[in-house]
């Protein structure tokens, strides 16, 4: 069965995501960002979500985490809690 690991950065606006996005494309190290931006608790731990299966994230990001390339920043991608920035860290298929 697929597993996948991934981090995270949510936040309430679009433009907000696209700003972090950019700053991180920039140099700027995911992890801290997550610290200092994120809605989340997983914040604090850099954005981490650990490992999870499909099925046990809201849809749109299972669609990204399952399907996007390790180690690349997705997003925004936008659920009901806000819009996210995602990185696949690691994934078996």
């Amino acid at each position: 069965m697929a597993k996948a690991s991934a981090r995270h950065i949510l936040v309430k606006t679009e433009e907000e995501c696209i700003n972090l996005k950019t700053e991180i494309e920039n140099g700027a190290e995911f992890d801290d960002l997550a610290k200092q931006h994120s809605q989340c608790p997983s914040g604090k731990q850099g954005g981490d979500l650990g490992e999870f299966g499909p099925g046990q994230m809201v849809k749109e990001f299972d669609t990204v985490v399952f399907s996007a390339p390790v180690g690349e920043v997705q997003g925004p991608v936008e659920t009901q809690f806000g819009f996210h920035l995602l990185e696949v860290t690691d994934r078996t298929d």
